[in-house]
């Protein structure tokens, strides 16, 4: 179907773009900006809504005198007949001018078929407005013209009482009107595909030269364009999906999202029977702080569940356990801290039915407590508390629930909804009533799969094994995997050649939630990748190769996370609706000052949501919940570590640093307003660290450093951070080496360091000198 652009359609009717989206908007029609295109029942729509007010009513009024007709004709027998004798008399003249006969019967018809539609609606008499309609339809000629001259149809039934010479005469003139007006209207519809535009069909990342084929252009061309968008690309460069439908807005081109089954999403079909459902355990996560148990408790369930078992035990660790109480199985994750939680859930992989948080009877919350329950809130997982210690003396579990209440973990007791288990991982106790209240929320939660389908699963860990080659282990979702079947791993095709349980066993199937190690992988996956078994090793191999291609694409053409720089953008476009922030800073006041600013920045398009605050340097961790959410950092006073600074390089994660927190809200005020161009960024130039301190009289303190990296220069602006926490800012005043003042010092050699006006310096501390260079957009 032809389709036509806002912005043409605005120009056309000579109104605002935002007159027409704001419509459509009302009417339903789900449009992003004026460059966007419309159908045909949406610009019939626009065209009667914004077209002249005298069109319209002319259109509806015709429509009346066309279901009037038959009554309208009735009384026009009479003057028929009359005006015959004269129509004989000038055959001649109406031969030679047929179209002056049209336009002296069309006003006698178009007045009566005015009264008409007059008296109907309005009940007044007509016989004193006839005159001036007479008048006023014998001046308009335009679309009345064609669409009343479809009269004459009726008018051959009327006349058969008549004699049988008006009939052929009625007939041959009927024809010709109806003929001559009709070919006009169609003329506005073929204008339209004039005004539209070709549609093209790309994938998400498309090279320039195959782009260039689908916009019937040379590749030079869209490098040109490129260019003007400030992008130097080559002839084989792969454009993301977002960049090259702005190319072909300016080549006149729309352009569709087109992914191919294959590529992606591949499934063969199977039929998946309600009836063949059974009920499957539950896949628990335990988290926590470092030194909160969480590897004791894990040990004291495992302990357990070998006691019952028999003797023999767990010969070896593969990252995932099942253990079982009252005949009910119950898989737990062995995951070492939250990091490996977060890095599956940012790779797609939901595998976590149930968290356990453990929390220290006798220690109470601390930071990783915090971002523990962040992370879980954030992946939608219920959690369970399991507050253990509990057989210290200075156990406070009363305590811990007053601190995790005012985190929204408000306990059952209490009125809440979340289930509180004391526990000992030492002594045992309240170990079975843990696992009861896992088994319970499982069932509330009703986890079931269908084990008759092939099998699909999550990579838990990976590994390479000296004698085994690439291991990795799985936990089953839905379906049964047996030993010889096909399957496709992330990038990787292989083929089972062995399957191991969680005890060390061998086995020959694995059913849904059941934990085991596949042993026939050509090469190490990453955790969080999909596992499918395939029919034939063919269709395998053939998408392993689909995918490692597209891998290659991706890496060629990232796509971009959400920066304050472009928020606004993404805002209008509609691909963020939620903006989720994560708040670190030197001191508490600081986070809550900022969490309420940045509160009552949200309006209706898009909400502000604060997904973790902690006191203190940024970490990896948080780095990996920002990649995980797609969310902004912001510090105050803080620096992030030099792996977090890698990883957020890598991983594209904004890190805002402020040292004024007025400066942080101006900046998340601007950026939602599509304002913030940021005109200068930092560069940190080199970093010491302050092995000695020596106190020179007259002179001051001065700091006995070794440059670690880059390089040290006198009279640069520079940090002294403490623990990853900045704690002045000032110039560096002079720097020494031998005695003698120097003006920089690279990185491996010692020297001594003075900073304007800051004297409290200690051993251990990071001397971190910065530049500030103009970006250049």
């Amino acid at each position: 179907m032809a389709k036509i652009r806002i912005n043409k359609l605005a120009l056309e009717l000579n109104i605002q773009n935002d007159q027409i989206i704001e419509a459509l908007q009302k009417h339903d029609v789900a449009v992003k900006n004026h460059m966007s295109s419309i159908d045909e029942e949406a610009t019939q729509y626009i065209r009667d809504l914004f077209m002249p007010k005298t069109a319209a009513p002319t259109a509806k009024k015709v429509l009346k005198t066309a279901k009037a007709k038959i009554k309208i004709k009735a009384p026009q027998k009479v003057k028929v007949t009359t005006a015959k004798t004269q129509a004989k008399s000038t055959a001649a003249k109406k031969t030679a001018k047929k179209t002056e006969d049209k336009t002296e019967k069309k006003p006698e018809k178009t007045p009566k078929a005015k009264t008409r539609a007059a008296t109907t609606e309005k009940g007044k008499a007509v016989e004193k407005t006839t005159e001036t309609a007479e008048s006023k339809a014998g001046k308009k000629l335009g679309l009345k013209i064609v669409k009343k001259e479809e009269k004459p149809k009726p008018a051959e039934k009327k006349p058969t009482p008549e004699t049988k010479e008006k009939p052929p005469e009625v007939k041959e003139k009927s024809p010709e009107v109806v003929a001559t007006p009709v070919t006009p209207k169609p003329a506005p519809e073929p204008a339209l595909p004039e005004e539209g535009f070709e549609l093209a069909q790309i994938g998400e990342n498309t090279p320039v030269r195959e782009l260039a084929e689908k916009l019937k252009c040379t590749p030079n061309d869209i490098i040109k364009e490129l260019m003007g968008f400030g992008i130097l690309a080559n002839i084989n460069q792969a454009l993301n999906f977002a960049l090259a439908s702005k190319v072909a807005d300016k080549l006149g081109f729309e352009v569709e999202l087109h992914i191919e089954k294959s590529d992606l999403d591949f499934s063969e079909e199977e039929e998946d029977n309600s009836k063949d459902h059974i009920s499957r355990a539950p896949i628990v996560t335990i988290m926590g702080h470092v030194d909160h148990g969480k590897t004791s408790l894990l040990d004291a369930i495992r302990k357990t569940d070998v006691t019952k078992l028999e003797a023999g035990g767990i010969t070896q660790h593969i990252g995932a356990y099942q253990t079982r109480i009252k005949g009910s199985a119950i898989t737990f994750l062995d995951t070492p801290g939250h990091e490996a939680f977060t890095a599956m859930r940012a790779r797609g992989a939901q595998v976590t039915d149930i968290v356990v948080l453990v929390v220290a009877a006798d220690d109470g919350i601390k930071p990783q407590t915090r971002e523990a329950i962040h992370h879980a809130e954030a992946a939608g997982v219920p959690i369970l508390v399991a507050i253990n210690k509990i057989d210290k003396p200075d156990a406070k579990p009363e305590e811990v629930k007053k601190q995790l209440a005012d985190l929204g973990l408000l306990p059952e007791d209490w009125g809440g909804q979340t289930i509180y288990v004391e526990v000992s991982a030492l002594t045992g106790a309240g170990i079975d009533h843990l696992l009861e209240n896992l088994l319970l929320q499982a069932e509330v939660m009703e986890l079931k799969a269908n084990p008759t389908l092939r099998a699909r699963g999550v990579v838990i860990e990976s590994k390479l094994d000296k004698g085994r080659g690439p291991i990795a282990t799985l936990v089953i979702e839905t379906g049964t995997l047996r030993v010889g079947e096909p399957f496709i791993v992330g990038c990787y095709f292989g083929k089972v050649r062995a399957l191991i349980d969680d005890k060390g066993k061998k086995i020959k199937k694995a059913i849904p939630s059941t934990p085991v190690e596949v042993v026939g992988l050509p090469d190490v996956p990453q955790p969080g990748d999909h596992f499918v078994v395939v029919r034939d090793e063919k269709k395998a191999r053939q998408l392993s190769n689909l995918r490692l291609q597209e891998q290659r694409e991706i890496q060629l053409a990232k796509s971009t996370r959400i920066t304050m720089d472009d928020l606004h953008q993404q805002i209008i476009e509609g691909q963020i609706k939620e903006l989720n922030l994560i708040i670190k800073a030197d001191v508490q006041g600081s986070i809550h000052a900022v969490q309420e600013a940045f509160g009552n920045l949200g309006d209706k398009e898009v909400r502000i949501k604060c997904i973790h605050d902690a006191v203190g340097g940024i970490t990896e961790s948080d780095v990996l919940l920002a990649c995980a959410s797609n969310a902004i950092i912001i510090g105050f006073n803080v620096r992030p570590t030099d792996q977090a600074t890698k990883l957020a390089t890598r991983d594209k994660v904004d890190i805002r640093l402020y040292s004024i927190i007025y400066d942080a809200i101006n900046d998340m005020k601007l950026a939602l307003e599509g304002m913030l161009a940021p005109k200068y960024k930092e560069r940190v130039i080199g970093k010491a660290e302050i092995r000695e301190v020596f106190t020179i009289p007259k002179v001051g303190t001065i700091a006995g450093s070794h440059v670690l990296s880059g390089k040290i220069e006198r009279n640069l602006e520079a940090r002294l951070i403490r623990d990853n926490v900045v704690i002045y800012q000032g110039k560096i005043a002079s720097i020494r080496r031998f005695k003698d003042d120097v003006k920089e010092v690279t990185a491996g050699y010692d020297c001594g360091i003075s900073i304007e006006r800051f004297q409290d310096m200690k051993q251990g501390d990071v001397i971190e000198p910065f530049i500030l260079e103009q970006v250049t957009n």
